[in-house]
């Protein structure tokens, strides 16, 4: 059995969106309906959902989607060699740098926020 992870990200605005994850190195590869754009980057897919803000995000919810910075138990992780330059073209992209971390025994790392209001992780790849 072959097994295939990817990860689907909630935007208010396709090309936004699009725009945002093209700094972390993803590029446009599929977008089989209306709404759904999958990005790659080597062998990792990210999904992209237009859903407006507002919206419920399932049936029966009281939630509705918000783009404003949100706290989830899930995030990702976004592990590159360039780090510096990354943060740079992320940060220039609309990323918000909440803390960094650049000294003692482990990798420099940056916990981050989306456009969108949701938080990932920059790490620095270690050979």
């Amino acid at each position: 059995m072959t097994t295939k992870y990817k990860i689907s990200i909630d935007v208010p605005d396709m090309q936004a969106g699009i725009d945002f994850y093209s700094a972390l190195g993803f590029e446009r590869y599929l977008q089989p309906v209306t709404g759904y754009v999958i990005l790659k980057s080597g062998e990792f897919t990210l999904g992209l959902l237009e859903k407006p803000a507002g919206s419920k995000p399932a049936l029966g919810s009281e939630d509705v989607r918000k783009y404003e910075r949100h706290w989830t138990p899930v995030h990702a992780d976004f592990h590159v060699q360039n780090f510096e330059e990354t943060l740079e073209k992320i940060i220039s992209a609309g990323a918000i740098v909440e803390r960094k971390f650049e000294a003692g025994e482990h990798s420099r790392l940056a916990f981050c926020s989306d456009p969108f209001g949701n938080g990932f992780c920059l790490v620095e790849e270690s050979d």
